[in-house]
């Protein structure tokens, strides 16, 4: 049986320096923190979290969801997140495998699998897009073996994909099985929520109308409102709003733009407005935020 210890020796061999560290492709890799964080704002994608070593803490739509060795995190949509590592130490650094979800990967094994009948119906409400499961054997040891993989690049090609419908298929047999199931499903109301979130996402500096973006979700606009929350705790508008104010954080940031200035290229009309949504998401006006990321690069760490 994979222990704890094993697996955290190994992340760290491959995560030799804080923040994230790709180990087969940009689509799987392990973390490093070396100290408790601050609260940093970002968008987790649909992934999969195992930890080894140390404890964070995401915060999604007013929900507080803890991970550690314990407990692994699963996501199935992209969300806007506040991420903090809350243990951690230089002598015994959160250490961290971040897997993404591949919903073609995931419906091949339902396909495989004959699909139990909880994984292969869409019935029944949609639940929150976040959620942790207790880490089991199975699953501790496919991971071990992905990371593992790094010792002998040449069986990687061919073994990562193996190894990736193993840590899938894991999950789809245990608690998770159902929301990973509706990831997967290309008529099921997930799919067409994660249709209206990348229109958002992609078009977050329009302003458009519920009625618009349920006609591009495929779905009637009371049905929208109601799945969207139901998934993401946030409404299609409070989901703009957040990723607006993420990428005009960005901008700020990373291009030296004046605050008036980010706020119009991501579709505020009113710089009085965007600042107060800044100050009331991120806890400070924007000259001040920047000022205190600047001073501080760990909360700019990848959540």
């Amino acid at each position: 049986m994979v222990e704890q210890g094993e697996l955290a020796a190994l992340i760290e061999r491959y995560a030799p320096t804080d923040g994230a560290h790709e180990i087969h492709g940009e689509r799987v890799t392990v973390m490093r923190q070396s100290q408790p964080s601050e609260p940093v704002h970002g968008v987790f994608g649909a992934a999969v979290c195992v930890v080894a070593q140390g404890r964070k803490q995401v915060i999604s739509g007013g929900t507080t969801l803890v991970y550690d060795a314990m407990r692994y995190l699963v996501a199935s949509v992209d969300l806007p997140v506040i991420g903090q590592v809350v243990e951690a130490t230089p002598e015994t650094p959160y250490l961290c495998f971040k897997m993404a979800l591949d919903p073609e990967v995931i419906g091949d094994l339902l396909l495989q699998t004959g699909g139990e009948p909880a994984l292969a119906q869409d019935a029944g409400p949609l639940v929150g897009a976040m959620a942790v499961s207790q880490v089991n054997p199975p699953l501790l040891d496919a991971v071990m073996r992905m990371v593992r993989l790094m010792e002998t690049p040449r069986d990687a090609a061919i073994l990562a994909p193996l190894i990736e419908r193993e840590i899938l298929y894991r999950m789809l047999l245990g608690d998770q099985g159902p929301r990973l199931a509706q990831i997967a499903r290309a008529d099921g109301r997930m799919r067409q929520v994660r249709r209206a979130i990348g229109w958002i996402k992609q078009n977050f500096d329009q302003h458009f109308s519920i009625d618009d973006l349920a006609a591009e979700a495929r779905m009637s606009p009371s049905a929208l409102h109601r799945h969207f929350k139901a998934v993401t705790a946030l409404s299609p508008l409070q989901y703009q709003k957040q990723i607006r104010l993420q990428e005009a954080r960005k901008l700020i940031l990373a291009q030296r733009l004046d605050a008036g200035s980010a706020g119009h290229a991501v579709g505020y009309d009113s710089a009085s407005q965007f600042s107060r949504e800044y100050a009331r998401l991120f806890g400070a006006p924007p000259l001040r935020d920047v000022a205190r990321l600047r001073a501080r690069p760990d909360m700019l760490l990848d959540t």
